[in-house]
């Protein structure tokens, strides 16, 4: 097992120590980057075709966001969420805070908030898929290019992907001894260092190491005792070591990484929703919590992966193979605030004209103290000029996984537990697949592809200790369940040429999302399952260069049904979900990505989106919020359910809404400004994130729909040296807007709030 220990000063130490110093002396000096032409815009070239290609070639929908983008969103030390709404029909978010991220693409994703949950967006790391949820929030750093591939991604990359793929590319080692440094300092105390050395070993060898370390002072204060006094302050630290050989025809790339987080989880706050509106209540104060739990999250991660690639006679055949671990915990008082009208123990928050109500107490906590992920996937393709290419391949996946859930005891000293469950599951998937791409003209290009996947799982769920009551005592369970299923995916696209800038696309394509088990039973007696869900998408558009490539846009109209599509629903007033399958789901819209050089020093970007998404399921119905089963404790409280009254008392039927977490309009802009100043180099970037509202939930209340927000950043910078020194200073949120963005809605009112106004400065020297 890799360890990953760091500090700062380790962390500076091993990227300038790491390495025989000379034999980078040894190598002759590299000869100065040709300037880059700042008239035009660069060509996009993505590899999410499994070929490098120009973005105009493909024919599908693909953003690309570059090296320089992602440092100004991650300036103050924001984690993977600060990619959503950065492109269009993208949405990222999670209930755990820094980890467990949640994507959306199109609208489709998945709220289960089970560590055994599944989404239909992958997730693609160094060509690596991250399919548990403890891989998937790896930091973003010595990053490359991310790439969005939107709609149903069965061909290529296979199950739990009928919603996209974002795929991630780190930087690779080079020829040339270089690096840099990055080091902020900001509100709260927080420090984001980033640092990366690449030296080559050999003509044969170059070695490539990366780090990052951020940390931040605790930001909310808890003023109860017997309780965690302060929050949301965290620790993260990242390495990533990559070596690569390259002798004729063979070229290889291993890679170790690591994460050791440790902080807090996601702070989860009472009664703070004003009943009747989507608003904060009056008196709201985001730096005060009381709360009478305790709260803590830690997550280490280790990969070690092999990128072999042999060059043959006519073709191509690479070997990827990586070998995953992780271990993962989150602790949090779930009610969100203090005491417990049922046990008779004074209840709180309260606030102006809203008294509060805490039917009873949720402290709980879920672990993964074991995940293993083993991948395999071989792939031979064509490399010749002829207008025929194609890909074939074998994939292979396998997961062990155990998940822990405990609750815990508010009321006695120390908070001792007091209830138990555990789920056990290994999950095996076998895939082969081939992808075919024919130029029948030097302007018409066409491509098919297809997949046959083979899914099982094996899957055990046990309750040992049930809460409240002694341990080993009314066990429930165990529960067993193998779910089983294969499918073909396939999918049919054509690129045609108008003219050497603008290109047509249209493509239909299929997805697959693999079985779902949802076996949290602490608080359940029974275990649920999904079966698998399959889309059907059709989407067409248009890409072009313009104005002697000083802009660029993409536009693209789609239209998806998901047939038995996975859903989350809640379980009224317990801290439970249940897997259900709905009918039918229907998703239409469009996206627009845009980019100019709108005056010698000016450049901008646009992205807009907009995604209609509705359940259509006459026959399915859920239960809503708990909370408004307790009118008999405290009058006027609960959330006010807009859907309509289902066939079984207490349930509404959810047909015809929206999916959760689904905005309709998602829209982001930026604008740099750059002029040469004393011998270096001012820039001046504003950036701007809209997303519609969106409702919380499978149903639809009037507390549980999240307000659209606007979000904006800037960044003030100014290099010199020939780009070799940077200082800058940075603001995130500068509107400081804030709002109720999530909820938990078994207890009482609970909200989750959006990240707040931060800022600070840098320093970046590369050499």
């Amino acid at each position: 097992m890799v360890h990953v220990r760091m500090t700062p000063t380790l962390l500076a130490l091993a990227l300038a120590t790491a390495f025989p110093m000379q034999a980078a002396q040894a190598q002759s000096a590299p000869a100065p980057e040709a300037k880059k032409d700042v008239s035009q815009l660069e060509a996009v070239i993505v590899t999410g075709s499994r070929r490098i290609e120009n973005v105009k070639d493909v024919p599908q929908s693909i953003s690309a966001i570059k090296g320089e983008e992602l440092d100004t969103y991650n300036a103050s030390g924001q984690d993977i969420r600060a990619l959503a709404g950065r492109v269009p029909s993208l949405n990222i978010e999670s209930d755990y805070g820094r980890t467990f991220p949640r994507f959306y693409v199109r609208g489709l994703g998945n709220t289960d908030f089970d560590m055994n949950a599944s989404q239909p967006v992958g997730l693609v790391y160094d060509d690596v898929v991250q399919e548990s949820i403890a891989l998937k929030g790896f930091p973003v750093f010595d990053v490359e290019q991310v790439e969005l591939l939107r709609g149903p991604q069965g061909t290529l990359f296979g199950r739990n992907s009928p919603a996209g793929v974002m795929k991630f590319d780190s930087v690779k080692p080079g020829k040339r001894f270089e690096g840099y440094a990055n080091i902020g300092y900001g509100r709260w105390n927080a420090v984001n260092m980033e640092s990366a050395v690449n030296v080559p070993l050999s003509p044969d060898w170059q070695l490539r190491v990366a780090g990052l370390y951020q940390r931040q002072d605790n930001r909310v204060h808890n003023p109860l005792t017997d309780a965690t006094s302060d929050l949301e302050g965290y620790s993260d630290k990242a390495v990533r070591l990559q070596a690569a050989y390259k002798n004729g025809g063979f070229y290889g790339l291993f890679k170790v990484q690591g994460r050791d987080y440790k902080g807090t989880a996601t702070t989860f706050r009472a009664n703070i929703i004003k009943r009747g509106s989507n608003d904060l209540v009056d008196g709201f104060d985001p730096g005060y919590y009381p709360t009478d739990g305790y709260n803590v999250q830690t997550l280490r991660s280790q990969e070690v992966s092999a990128r072999l690639r042999w060059e043959l006679d006519g073709v191509t055949l690479h070997s990827i193979t990586a070998y995953d671990r992780a271990k993962y915990y989150s602790r949090g008082d779930v009610d969100g605030g203090f005491g417990s009208r049922f046990a008779g123990i004074p209840d709180g928050p309260s606030y102006p004209g809203q008294p509060a109500l805490i039917p009873f107490d949720s402290q709980t906590a879920d672990g993964i103290p074991y995940l293993r992920q083993v991948t395999q996937e071989f792939r031979l393709q064509s490399n010749t000029n002829s207008p025929l290419q194609w890909i074939a391949g074998v994939y292979y996946f396998n997961e062990k996984l155990q998940v822990d859930s405990f609750n815990f005891d508010s009321f006695a000293k120390g908070d001792p537990q007091n209830g138990y469950a555990v789920q056990h599951q290994e999950a095996k998937s076998y895939a082969v697949f081939g992808n075919v791409n024919y130029a029948l003209t030097p302007d018409l290009k066409v491509r098919g592809g297809v997949r046959y996947t083979d899914d099982k799982k094996d899957f055990d769920a046990v309750r040992t200790w049930t809460p409240g009551k002694a341990l080993n005592v009314d066990i429930v369970g165990p529960f067993y369940t193998h779910p089983k299923a294969n499918n073909w995916s396939w999918d049919l696209g054509a690129n045609y040429s108008l003219d050497k800038a603008t290109s047509l696309f249209a493509r239909v394509a299929t997805g697959y999302r693999a079985p779902s088990i949802q076996g949290r039973v602490l608080f359940g007696d029974s275990i649920s399952e999904a079966k698998s869900e399959k889309v059907l998408s059709v989407e067409a558009g248009v890409k072009a260069d313009l104005l002697d490539n000083t802009a660029r846009i993409s536009a693209t109209v789609f239209k998806y049904r998901v047939k038995d599509m996975q859903l989350t629903a809640g379980s009224g007033a317990t801290n439970q979900n249940r897997l259900v399958n709905a009918r039918r789901a229907e998703g239409q819209g469009f996206e627009i990505d845009a980019q100019a050089i709108i005056a010698r020093d000016w450049r901008t970007t646009l992205g807009l989106s907009y995604n209609d998404t509705k359940i259509k399921d006459p026959n399915l119905f859920v239960l809503p919020c708990g909370n408004a089963n307790f009118q008999f404790l405290q009058a006027n409280t609960g959330c006010t359910v807009l859907d309509p009254a289902g066939p079984l008392a207490g349930t509404v039927s959810i047909n015809g809404n929206p999916l959760p977490r689904a905005p309709k309009w998602v829209a982001n802009w930026t604008l740099k400004y750059s002029t040469e100043l004393a011998g270096g180099e001012l820039s001046v970037l504003t950036d701007w994130a809209y997303k519609d509202r969106y409702n919380m939930f499978l149903y639809e209340a009037v507390e549980y729909k999240a307000k659209s927000a606007l979000e904006g950043g800037l960044r003030v910078a100014y290099a010199w040296g020939n780009g070799r020194y940077e200082v800058a200073a940075y603001s995130r949120n500068i509107t400081d807007h804030r709002q109720v963005v999530a909820a938990i809605d078994f207890d009482n009112l609970t909200g989750i709030i959006n990240e707040p106004r931060s800022y600070g400065v840098q320093f970046k020297t590369s050499f």
